[in-house]
């Protein structure tokens, strides 16, 4: 690294850098049904190199991979070329980051196990769930990381983050006399809790054996239909993206601050957080790939908007004082529903949500659901559902109660009043 350093000074036509490196040490388990086949253990680094040209009042950039059994004269090689691919592009001026040196240790209790034990430990609590007649767990591996991410750059930013992470990937099984379903699960965390653990893989089992008897209902509908964090994760954030600082600097935006994106008082309102860290959220980051510390910025409150976010770049492009930083989690404030009233559908498995601002369009294709018509709950598939966002959002329901999905935290269930099922 200090050879990179003092390569990158060396060369005259660079007028700032950045170097961007993360080292991941893993422990890996893979298990075919209950027996474990393979243990592995890796310890890789990458790095990425960014050299920053400034020529006829403009600014340019060029990246490349850097690998410490590089020779200097490769690498000298390597900037060479960047600091020419730099000189053909043309931004407008910004700067980095400057200053700030530290190492701190993200939020999460993985790093305080044994990676062995922790393995062992996860393993019983998915097969804890393998409890389904006619259901079993094919396959299963658990990958245990610890990451050490480091950004530095010309203008004496020297910042580390380290932290640990487990990524589970499990196949649930359902064979019937007539066929066999699968599902594919992938969980994340970095705050281990056994119990948690087996209540999602529990559930998991069930949606694969509902998966086999599940039908298309009686369509079309006009109902309400449910959605779990996953997909709310996906509609909030879709929802900021057109709150960033790129969207407005490049007039992609729809809506700016003061907008009321609920009028009226039918809804449960939206308050949403965009955050660097969320406790058990492997996303969870202290500063974002400049090197800019992250500042939690309240986004949208009570249904208005409030703020935007983003980059450095971007933000003094817009002329922030003080930009927020990429922040890559998200906080929403819980709302006040307990139980949905009457006939509702509740998503089970998506293709997505897809979100059209421009044409006040939300929809998607519903996999897996359950369907209570008012007297019974049922499985139900094959099934799409759409509405015009802006009445979506005028009557939106949200939870008392929270939970965390990836890079979520928020009500668990988000009530779609009056959506047309087909």
């Amino acid at each position: 690294m200090k050879n990179l350093i003092r390569l990158l000074n060396e060369n005259k036509s660079v007028n700032d850098y950045r170097i961007a490196e993360k080292k991941t040490l893993s422990y890996e388990l893979f298990f075919v049904h209950k027996k474990l086949e393979t243990v592995r253990s890796t310890d890789t680094a990458a790095a990425s190199v960014t050299v920053y040209v400034d020529h006829d009042g403009k600014r340019g950039d060029s990246t490349f991979s850097y690998h410490a059994s590089m020779t200097e004269e490769e690498i000298t090689e390597k900037i060479k070329a960047a600091a020419y691919r730099a000189s053909l592009s043309s931004n407008q001026p910004y700067g980095l980051p400057e200053g700030g040196e530290y190492e701190k240790i993200l939020p999460g209790n993985v790093k305080d196990h044994d990676p062995i034990k922790l393995g062992a430990m996860i393993a019983d609590a998915v097969y804890a769930a393998d409890t389904e007649e006619g259901g079993s767990i094919n396959a299963l591996e658990i990958f245990i990381y610890n990451d050490t991410t480091t950004v530095i750059n010309s203008k004496g930013v020297n910042k580390t983050q380290k932290g640990s992470r487990v990524m589970i990937e499990a196949i649930p099984t359902f064979t019937d006399e007539k066929q066999s379903v699968e599902l594919y699960e992938d969980y994340r965390f970095t705050e281990f809790d056994a119990a948690k653990i087996t209540a999602e893989i529990k559930e998991k089992m069930k949606e694969v054996k509902d998966r086999c008897t599940a039908k298309k209902p009686g369509v079309p509908l006009t109902v309400d239909v449910m959605l779990r964090p996953k997909e709310i994760e996906s509609l909030m954030r879709e929802l900021s993206y057109d709150l960033g600082y790129a969207s407005v600097y490049m007039h992609a935006n729809l809506h700016k601050i003061g907008d009321d994106l609920q009028p009226g008082d039918c809804a449960d309102k939206i308050t949403l957080i965009r955050k660097g860290a969320i406790l058990g959220s492997e996303r969870s980051a202290f500063f974002d790939e400049d090197g800019l510390d992250l500042t939690d910025t309240a986004i949208i409150e009570n249904g208005v908007v409030k703020a935007n976010f983003g980059s450095s770049r971007f933000g003094q492009y817009l002329g922030v004082e003080h930009p927020t930083g990429n922040l890559p989690c998200m906080q929403l404030l819980p709302g006040t529903m307990k139980t949905p009233e009457g006939p509702f559908i509740e998503c089970v498995s998506m293709s997505g949500i897809q979100l059209d601002l421009y044409n006040d369009y939300i929809g998607g294709e519903i996999r897996l659901a359950y369907y209570f018509d008012g007297e019974k709950t049922y499985p139900v598939t094959g099934i799409t559902m759409s509405g015009k966002l802006s009445e979506v959002l005028a009557k939106l329901r949200m939870s008392e109660k929270t939970d965390i999905s990836g890079a979520y935290e928020g009500p668990v269930s988000l009530l779609l009043k009056d959506m047309a099922v087909l």
